[in-house]
């Protein structure tokens, strides 16, 4: 653990480098809360350190968590109505659950957060103008779940055999669904993107190149 954290102390100190993630899980002698707090919060490129959750939920973070980033960009890109909507987070991870639940709480929908093992799932999600499905259980949303016209967005990445599935039944949410995002293909390559739009805004950051934190993701868009 030492060296490891030695590693993120001398990439913290270097100001060639902009952005510092670390790939979780880690193995299980190394402690990962230790790893992620010690990275510098402007580095923090994953948006998994206590300070910049701290502000997610003050709705003033610039480094968010990649996947939510994505999932709300897609929303956006395709026009689908966040104000006002009924949206189910199935799944209550510090990576996509809950962060993606405050996005979309900031965004003025009616959130509702369940999992796995959520009493009725199926009644719940069914109400839902649209599914954000992060539980890590292969296939557990099926296509009588979804509310016709609703948009699904499918975070999930499992293997099954020789196959990766996401946590929607595709074939059959597809028949239902107004949008859904295939595994793999969908969220993934967002995820990606949305790290690179976060090591721009923290090289951004490190130079004082944004000064409202408000404005720092919209001015990145706008380059």
């Amino acid at each position: 653990m030492d060296k490891l954290l030695a590693l993120i102390d001398q990439l913290n100190n270097d100001p060639a480098v902009n952005g510092i993630l670390i790939q979780l899980p880690l193995p299980d002698h190394l402690d990962s809360n230790l790893a992620l707090d010690r990275i510098r919060p402007d580095k923090d490129v994953d948006g998994f350190h206590p300070h910049n959750v701290g502000l997610l939920s003050q709705n003033l973070a610039t480094l968010m968590p990649c996947t939510p980033l994505g999932v709300m960009e897609l929303l956006d890109r395709t026009g689908v109505a966040i104000e006002g909507a009924n949206v189910v987070v199935v799944g209550r991870s510090n990576i996509v659950g809950k962060p993606v639940a405050a996005m979309l709480l900031h965004r003025n929908a009616t959130v509702t957060i369940c999992h796995s093992r959520s009493k009725k799932l199926g009644d719940i999600v069914r109400r839902a103008d649209i599914v954000v499905a992060a539980a890590g259980k292969p296939e557990l949303i099926t296509g009588d779940m979804i509310k016709p016209g609703a948009a699904v967005i499918d975070v999930g990445v499992n293997r099954v055999g020789t196959k990766l599935v996401g946590d929607v039944h595709f074939e059959s949410a597809s028949k239902v669904a107004g949008w859904i995002t295939p595994v793999p293909g969908g969220v993934g390559p967002m995820t990606i993107t949305m790290l690179l739009e976060n090591t721009l805004t923290a090289y951004k950051l490190q130079r004082g190149l944004v000064v409202d934190a408000l404005r720092a993701m919209r001015l990145i868009r706008n380059l």
